[in-house]
């Protein structure tokens, strides 16, 4: 079993920044992917960005040029730096991590709240 814990989250207003980390415990020696994803109020899970143990990103269109994902492998933690936030970007975050790099995600955190005020 893996443990996920994430951090960061709060209120900023549009145009700031916020910085969110994932700190992996337990069974984490077969971690390749880790990733974020969000969801807003009444709408759908979707996908942020993903990071391979090697480095190799992807992001979501919608973010892409606005948010960083980075991943320290010594801490076993995955990071999510978010600049020019805007009020759509309101969601909860949750970070996840899998066995595959470019597989589907097999464990999820419990979620951290990012409010961007207008």
């Amino acid at each position: 079993q893996v443990q996920l814990v994430e951090s960061g989250g709060g209120l900023v207003q549009a145009g700031g920044s916020l910085r969110l980390s994932c700190a992996t415990s337990g069974s984490i020696f077969n971690i390749n992917a880790m990733g974020w994803y969000r969801q807003a109020p009444g709408k759908q899970r979707e996908f942020v960005a993903r990071i391979t143990s090697g480095g190799s990103t992807h992001y979501a269109d919608s973010v892409k040029g606005r948010f960083t994902i980075s991943r320290d492998n010594a801490k076993n933690t995955v990071y999510l730096q978010m600049n020019s936030l805007k009020p759509e970007d309101t969601a909860v975050y949750y970070c996840a991590v899998g066995a595959i790099h470019w597989g589907p995600f097999d464990y999820w955190g419990q979620g951290t709240q990012v409010t961007v005020s207008a």
